[in-house]
């Protein structure tokens, strides 16, 4: 819920998903974000592909869009270049300039990416859950994948 430019963190992703038929957040339900469907990990706090098991749980359409809640500059624009470069394959995700593949900014055939999860269901880490898939690198626009994890993230900013 921290704010950038006047706006909560969670708030611009799920605008950046404006288009999509149904928005799923996983967490602690938020005051304000009326428009989004709410669930939980199990456990709580579970991590990542806890999080994703849950979200996905309660997906209808063929692809998904996974996007972090603490991206400082995540766009529709971002959200649009991710689902048009699935192509043929599983997925596509966001890799900053440094190379880094942003696990949680990505989009992925709804099917193949509950197949992941199934081969799986106890992995601890989210790059080795999608790292099995088949999925494009798309090159991260100015600053797209940021998030804010430290003080100093957050600094940057604002």
């Amino acid at each position: 819920m921290l704010e950038i430019d006047g706006e909560p963190l969670l708030r611009k992703a799920v605008r950046a998903l404006g288009g999509a038929e149904r928005v799923i957040v996983v967490g602690p339900e938020r005051p304000g974000f009326g428009d989004v469907v709410w669930t939980s990990e199990e456990p709580p706090r579970g991590g990542p592909v806890a999080a994703l098991a849950a979200g996905l749980a309660l997906v209808r359409a063929q692809t998904v869009v996974v996007l972090a809640g603490d991206m400082a500059r995540v766009e529709s624009s971002t959200v649009d270049k991710l689902r048009a470069a699935i192509g043929a394959g599983d997925g596509a995700l966001l890799v900053d300039a440094d190379g880094y593949r942003q696990w949680l900014a990505g989009a992925w055939r709804t099917a193949r990416l509950r197949d992941a999860l199934a081969a799986d269901p106890a992995a601890k880490s989210l790059r080795a859950v999608l790292n099995r898939l088949d999925f494009a690198e798309i090159p991260d626009s100015a600053g797209e994948s940021a998030d804010v994890d430290t003080p100093e993230d957050y600094d940057r900013f604002r």
